[in-house]
């Protein structure tokens, strides 16, 4: 135990210690944090409820339903007796969303990652990952047991070498975030894409950060660049602009099949629960009826970024709703976090190993349930504080 509290006390002097900040939400774009009894409204810049459907009318409606009509669990995994109707209406509605064959749901995107790359890749593979990938990305490529290649991030050329040099003749694993989590910018397909066929590779691309908010569908980065037929899995979440949980998988049927009797994630889990499912489902189909939602969303993100030009910040603030803010040491983002806190912004402050080491950030997630005031204020008060003009 004397081993372990050092080991804390060590990354608290780093400012690198997590910690856990219970909260209530109070309404769209709103938080309480309770830490110290009933604490100030903030305005909540670290969510990733994008297109603000967590408590859409629709998802709301489908859980309670869902909830009424089949209990508040599925009672088994999906193999045995967990196998609800409206899992596969779900997994149907995703492959459609996706343009592909077929799909399959999971727990949680992190179960996700660590059940479908080690079913596909073992010890006589290859992986190629973008070094950015998602830390879920990363453990299933380790759980696999194959050879792991990383490349620099969105770094075709140096892709293009280490493909021609160990490719190898086993299977071949490209994996991949279609927008990346902690910079926001997106995966070059078209080239992943070139590549792909080029060396025989299966290609695999995260989507839990653009489903939803890209696409004239929703579909993603994938549909967004007519790059459907060309990635072979589509993987993705529905916790994030979906507003609810678990994620998914979408390929073609034979991919599915194989996975179902191969991905430990999935035969040995308990299915998402009912309530669950059905939100999802419902936030599938809204927004593929709703391509305001995006737009509104987008609206904001650039009125956001340019209010932040405006005040004088040059960082390079990606293409997409998720907005990093690089200060490059913890102690001094966590200080930036807090002091946004005071005035009454709630921003997350992302340390190693979370990111690379000497660049820690401030991560802003725009989303549609943020006011116009909001975003202003917010990009005003990160500006006075990066210039050392804020007034006290």
């Amino acid at each position: 135990m004397d081993e372990l509290k050092a080991w804390l006390a060590g990354q608290a002097q780093k400012a690198e210690l997590r910690t856990l900040h219970p909260l209530d939400r109070l309404g769209p774009g709103r938080i309480r944090l309770l830490e110290d009894g009933a604490g100030e409204e903030l305005v909540d810049f670290s969510s990733n409820d994008y297109l603000g459907l967590a408590t859409h009318p629709a998802l709301l409606a489908a859980a309670s339903e869902a909830l009424a009509r089949f209990g508040a669990g599925s009672g088994a995994a999906r193999l045995m007796s967990g196998d609800l109707s409206l899992h596969h209406e779900l997994e149907e509605a995703v492959a459609r969303l996706k343009g592909k064959e077929a799909a399959l749901t999971f727990g949680s995107g992190y179960m996700a990652n660590v059940g479908i790359i080690p079913a596909l890749v073992g010890r006589h593979d290859v992986i190629f990952s973008d070094r950015l990938n998602h830390a879920s990305i990363h453990d299933g490529c380790r759980l696999s047991g194959a050879r792991l290649v990383r490349f620099r991030h969105n770094d075709m050329e140096q892709l293009d070498s280490l493909l021609r040099e160990k490719r190898g003749g086993g299977r071949a694993l490209l994996v991949v975030e279609s927008i990346y989590s902690m910079d926001g910018d997106r995966a070059p397909l078209a080239a992943l894409a070139e590549l792909k066929e080029r060396y025989r590779c299966l290609l695999m691309v995260d989507e839990a950060h653009a489903t939803g908010v890209y696409g004239a569908n929703g579909g993603g980065v994938i549909e967004e660049e007519g790059m459907a037929g060309v990635v072979d899995l589509a993987m993705g979440t529905f916790g994030k602009a979906l507003g609810s949980y678990g994620a998914y998988v979408a390929a073609d049927r034979t991919l599915i099949d194989y996975l179902v009797n191969r991905a430990r994630s999935f035969i040995f889990s308990t299915a998402p629960p009912p309530a669950v499912a059905a939100a999802s489902l419902a936030a599938v189909r809204l927004v593929q009826e709703r391509p305001s939602l995006r737009s509104e969303l987008r609206e904001k993100v650039v009125l956001f970024k340019k209010a932040l030009v405006s005040g004088g910040i040059a960082a390079d603030l990606g293409s997409s709703q998720i907005v990093p803010i690089v200060l490059g040491q913890s102690g001094k983002t966590v200080a930036a976090a807090r002091r946004l806190r005071e005035r009454g912004f709630y921003v997350t402050a992302v340390r190693p190993p979370t990111v690379p080491e000497g660049t820690a950030r401030l991560r802003f997630s725009v989303t549609r349930n943020l006011e116009r005031g909001d975003l202003l204020a917010a990009a005003a008060a990160l500006s006075a504080f990066l210039s050392g003009k804020e007034a006290e």
